[in-house]
């Protein structure tokens, strides 16, 4: 009779969260040789391989993919055990505020992540704008909040800084008709920005559409009948970055902060701002090869 060992399973569910042996190791308060030690114990005793190191990365093996889903379920069933056993099993709520647009791809993971670890508190999730979302911070009705803005305000911790792109249909051609179709909610933060920037180049522009939906927005450009303006890395997969050849004036770029993390509201809010880190980490290493600014690693 083979028994699996948890601890080996939390390491290779972190590396594959992670992608990679070093972060794991960092969030798990270990060294790289014990990580790697606890990945080769876990697959002798398996006697499959479980990731693929022949690339530059780490990926997972079929039998990797297939271990990946138990192993989350039974180091969640073991946490939820310990701490229902030592009392320490949290309740309640915590609100998070997050833009419409940068909803994708990190937060459904965090979430998932969050709800893993501490099954009996719920997640209250607001989407809205930037405006509205510092307006409800200040007054106490949101515990996080994440923002696009173009510079930090006070209190702020910034998570990663991406360059604003035009976004259209694949394969569309609207973005090279004149007028040129341009399609924005009525609230939305980019759009006094991009229609400046369209001014200034001498392009001639309309709106493609007029709402305060962002639903709307997305399903005009979706149809090639629009192009929108989006942080790069969030725009869904049925959208793309317009290769414009730079025939579109530059965006400059948007810093994606978070607020409320360092106000000391204890380990829950605490845990959850960590995933947050740790989900847009990947989208700051992906432009400039280099960790985010004032990206810690959090462990439990």
């Amino acid at each position: 009779m083979r028994n699996l060992d948890v601890t080996t399973l939390r390491s290779f569910v972190a590396v594959a969260d992670l992608g990679g042996v070093t972060k794991a190791a960092g969030f798990l308060h270990l060294t790289q040789s014990a990580v790697s030690m606890q990945l080769k114990r876990l697959e002798e005793l398996i006697g499959v391989d479980l990731l693929d190191r022949s690339g530059r990365g780490i990926s997972l093996t079929p039998a990797g993919e297939q271990l990946l889903g138990y192993a989350r379920r039974m180091v969640s069933l073991n946490d939820e055990v310990i701490r229902r056993l030592t009392h320490e099993e949290f309740e309640g709520a915590v609100t998070l505020g997050v833009p419409h647009d940068i909803v994708y791809p990190v937060i459904p993971r965090a979430m998932q992540q969050f709800a893993a670890a501490y099954p009996r508190v719920k997640v209250h999730l607001i989407s809205s704008y930037t405006r509205a979302l510092r307006s409800q911070f200040e007054k106490g009705e949101c515990d996080l909040i994440l923002t696009t803005e173009t510079e930090m305000g006070a209190g702020a911790e910034e998570l990663v800084t991406l360059p604003l792109a035009w976004i259209g249909a694949p394969g569309g051609a609207t973005w090279r008709r004149r007028p040129f179709c341009f399609a924005s909610g009525k609230d939305c933060l980019f759009r006094s920005g991009a229609i400046r920037a369209l001014d200034e180049a001498g392009i001639e522009w309309e709106m493609a559409v007029e709402t305060g939906s962002e639903r709307t927005v997305e399903a005009t450009v979706s149809a090639d009948l629009g192009v929108m303006t989006m942080i790069e890395g969030t725009e869904p997969p049925h959208l793309e970055v317009v290769d414009h050849g730079g025939t579109l004036p530059d965006l400059g770029v948007q810093h994606i902060n978070m607020y409320g993390a360092k106000e000391g509201k204890g380990e829950v809010v605490e845990y959850l701002a960590g995933l947050l880190r740790k989900g847009f980490e990947p989208m700051q290493q992906g432009r400039t090869g280099q960790p985010a600014r004032r990206l810690v690693s959090l462990g439990r």
